[in-house]
């Protein structure tokens, strides 16, 4: 199997992950799971120049935006599992440990943080949230299960690779 198609099945099984711990996060804790067409909005709007919004929530709607973004959001796993490979490289992808795993996991926190939610109105880690403080637990929480789906897809992956 080579890198690329590694990088491919760890970050499409990684937010995989993320949207499963979502799901259950939803029935435990009663907290929606995140709007990926929103993500969509953002993402549709840029293509007229509007990079930034009040709340992306009441901006115009775009044609398409749920499936951009939840395109959006499986590309956006597949280039985090592509930074885990580039930095720790061929030894994690042989034998997979969880610690460099939790680590990018949890750096990716940052993209939303100083990209998403200041560009679709939250303000830089949901600054302008009616309570950021629990937004912002919730988005590293949801991160470092990312990285411990980055974990666990890498050594799925690599067990298939064996067989």
């Amino acid at each position: 199997m080579n890198t690329l198609l590694f990088i491919l099945l760890v970050g499409v099984g990684a937010t995989a992950v993320m949207d499963t711990w979502s799901i259950l996060r939803k029935s435990l804790l009663g907290i929606p799971p995140p709007n990926y067409g929103m993500v969509g909005r953002w993402i549709a709007h840029m293509t007229h120049g509007q990079y930034r919004h009040e709340s992306i929530a009441e901006s115009p709607p775009k044609s398409g935006e749920n499936m951009i973004g939840w395109t959006a959001h499986y590309l956006i796993g597949i280039a985090f599992s592509a930074l885990l490979i580039g930095i720790w490289g061929e030894p994690w992808i042989q034998n997979p440990t969880l610690a460099p795993a939790i680590v990018v996991g949890i750096l990716t926190v940052a993209a939303p943080f100083l990209l998403m939610q200041p560009g679709m109105g939250a303000g830089i880690a949901a600054s302008k949230t009616p309570r950021p403080n629990a937004a912002r637990f919730q988005s590293l929480l949801t991160h470092a299960v990312f990285g411990i789906g980055l974990y666990v897809s890498g050594w799925a992956v690599s067990l298939f690779r064996s067989v």
